[in-house]
């Protein structure tokens, strides 16, 4: 058994147990910073919690198997929090648009952690 195996396979289990809301589909705006506007349809699982007292959030790319590819873990400075994003039927050029996405702005960071 690999190392990880442990990991992703409750990762699927979750996302298996609960539904995906997509309250920013692509295309849409930030409800807060109007000039950020969502590439990838964006949500959360319902019924979870994640570090920032909300749902685990999710980012949907456009593989229609919706494996969990990879999952993103960022940092906000302003929010003064850090949370783990999953990354859920997302290409190689979708991952490095939610990478780029994160990295772009001065107070925040992401690094993605892919699955084998």
């Amino acid at each position: 058994m690999k190392r990880d195996d442990t990991f992703w396979r409750r990762l699927d289990e979750l996302l298996e147990r609960s539904e995906i809301v997509v309250d920013r589909p692509r295309g849409s705006r930030h409800p807060r910073f109007p000039e950020i506007v969502y590439a990838l349809d964006y949500g959360y699982l319902a019924g979870t919690t994640s570090t920032d007292g909300e749902g685990v959030d999710v980012w949907l790319g456009s593989d229609p198997a919706r494996r969990l590819d990879a999952v993103i873990c960022t940092v906000d400075l302003d929010k003064r929090d850090a949370e783990m994003k999953l990354m859920v039927g997302c290409t190689v050029e979708e991952r490095d648009y939610i990478e780029r996405f994160y990295n772009s702005w001065p107070d925040m960071g992401g690094m993605i952690v892919e699955r084998e």
